[in-house]
């Protein structure tokens, strides 16, 4: 699902993705994909690109949040939750860091679900 999500995100653009592997942190997902879109119009197409990608898959779409200003949006798809955010709501809240977790890039994250990873958290 994680893949689909980074594939959606692509197509319409968005602006540093960061794919984060939680599974060791949280019971309520394995993934947190991270996105900026440069505007709430960009924010929006994005968001609707995830969510035609995973409804075409099949993927449950459990919820989503924030939709009505577009400047962070989360789309909860059970194993991948997907923040699309602009780029101040981005900065200002800081998951990355919030998680703890060391930045991935959309490729090592993808080689990091392939592979195993020891899941210890860097300070």
């Amino acid at each position: 699902m994680a893949a689909l999500v980074v594939a959606a995100v692509d197509d319409r653009k968005g602006v540093d993705p960061v794919a984060l592997d939680v599974s060791e942190l949280t019971e309520l997902t394995d993934t947190m994909v991270i996105v900026t879109g440069t505007s709430n119009r960009h924010v929006k197409a994005i968001v609707d690109n995830v969510l035609v990608a995973a409804k075409r898959s099949g993927a449950e779409i459990l919820g989503t949040e924030g939709r009505e200003q577009n400047d962070w949006v989360l789309i909860d798809l059970a194993d991948v939750v997907v923040h699309v955010m602009s780029t101040e709501a981005r900065r200002f809240y800081d998951l990355e860091r919030l998680w703890e977790q060391p930045e991935q890039s959309v490729g090592q994250a993808s080689a990091s679900k392939a592979g195993a990873q020891d899941g210890s958290l860097s300070h």
